[in-house]
């Protein structure tokens, strides 16, 4: 009987733990949901906290796969079976069948001219603003002075205490755009071979989905289909004659006005866009400098949040692969096969690359840097560095100009944590 009681006890003391802590899971949720905004009122599930982004992972650590192995496994069984019930079939849906998705073609064109700006505007505002970056690893601060904060992971990082050495930065350190081999026709030919590494170009991984979901560049062609291509036995096979082939008209590249090509479509001129013309205009024209720095600034995250969004969406129909073990990426249905994989295991793969799902950081690198209140003070202590945010470099950079700061970025940056002082450290729990 009294075993009884103490396991009907315990029974009652664990129902009443874990209705404590759901309750104060809900509780913080509300308050953390109140102070950022992030809950709509008609009921939509926002983004409610944004925490700083975890240091970068070891070398020798491969990234995490966006989509789960069993997944994965799953698909690829499915597709052996559909196969095997039927070994030819005509694909329908674009961008596999190789034609274009129509709704995304517009969206390219918006990224495509967001990217040349926020490019533009950068090369401006690092006049204004200085960039610091590390000798020795890819660090990066925005600021007078680096911080102090011991992160380094480069040569000779131990005899250092891994602090930073600081130089000054450039455009490449705020946002980086790493490359990819060009694909002239992205169905019928998806993969570059190692013999052909020197032949093929290589193009911002940004400009090529660009490219492949409508945008059409003189320099670098891809091929238009109008009918869609057939799957036999997995190969792909198309029955499109060389006469019926789209081919680009050099014609159009010219900046004079909007024209149609063969299948219809509106050719967007490959140059700024009128808005941002007068945009640009209007930033020349500006008397006072302060208001001049400013105005750029709040430009340049429109132009950011523009074009992460669009590269979100065309990444949702167009593939994009990456290494899992180095920044290599390869926009198309296929990872190359050029071996020049230099990291962790590679002898394993004979040099070839461990191809997984990339993400958009994997296409447009944000290079997370350490938020600071003010410029002109004092650099950032590492004993306090569990009190600071962080925010993607561009962010950094025009909240630094004036622009103000954006919501969905407010909780990563920590703008409501009140810093202690250096002597105050021990004193806070």
């Amino acid at each position: 009987m009294l075993r009884r009681i103490k396991v009907q006890i315990s029974h009652i003391e664990r129902l009443n733990c874990c209705l404590n802590r759901s309750y104060a899971f809900a509780a913080s949720s509300s308050s953390s949901g109140a102070l950022s905004g992030g809950v709509d009122d008609d009921g939509g599930d926002g983004e409610l906290y944004s925490d700083v982004p975890r240091p970068p992972r070891r070398k020798a650590e491969r990234k995490p796969f966006v989509t789960p192995m069993k997944e994965l496994i799953r698909r690829a069984r499915e597709e052996r079976e559909a196969r095997k019930l039927q070994p030819c079939l005509m694909l329908e849906n674009p961008p596999e069948n190789g034609l274009l998705v129509p709704e995304l073609v517009e969206v390219a064109h918006r990224v495509y001219r967001a990217r040349g700006s926020l490019l533009k505007g950068l090369s401006e505002l690092l006049k204004v603003v200085p960039v610091q970056r590390c000798r020795f690893c890819s660090e990066v601060h925005i600021g007078h002075v680096g911080h102090e904060i011991r992160t380094c992971t480069g040569p000779n990082s131990g005899l250092r205490s891994a602090t930073h050495v600081w130089r000054k930065g450039g455009v490449q350190d705020v946002v980086f755009f790493p490359k990819c081999f060009h694909l002239y026709d992205r169905v019928g030919k998806p993969r570059v071979g190692h013999d052909e590494r020197h032949r093929v170009p290589r193009i911002p991984a940004v400009v090529e989905l660009c490219v492949q979901a409508g945008v059409d560049l003189e320099k670098f062609p891809s091929k238009r289909r109008t009918k869609p291509v057939y799957c036999i036995e997995g190969r792909i096979v198309d029955f499109e004659s060389v006469s019926e082939t789209h081919k680009i008209d050099r014609d159009m590249f010219a900046e004079s006005a909007i024209k149609t090509d063969e299948m219809g479509r509106d050719v967007v001129p490959l140059r700024t866009s009128y808005i941002e013309e007068s945009k640009l205009d209007i930033w020349s024209n500006l008397t006072d400098e302060v208001e001049n720095i400013k105005q750029l600034s709040v430009w340049m995250l429109e132009w950011w949040f523009e074009m992460m969004e669009g590269v979100k969406r065309i990444m949702e129909s167009y593939t994009v692969w990456t290494c899992g073990y180095c920044p290599e990426v390869q926009v198309g249905p296929k990872g190359h096969k050029v071996r020049i994989c230099k990291s962790s295991k590679h002898q394993s793969r004979n040099g070839l690359h461990a191809w997984q799902e990339a993400t958009i950081d994997d296409i447009v690198g944000p290079n997370y840097v350490w938020h600071v209140q003010n410029l002109n003070g004092p650099a950032l202590n590492n004993n306090l560095k569990r009190y600071y945010g962080k925010a993607p470099a561009v962010v950094e950079l025009c909240v630094q100009a004036g622009a103000p700061i954006p919501d969905c970025y407010r909780s990563m940056m920590r703008v409501d944590v009140v810093r202690p002082d250096c002597d105050e450290v021990d004193l806070v729990a």
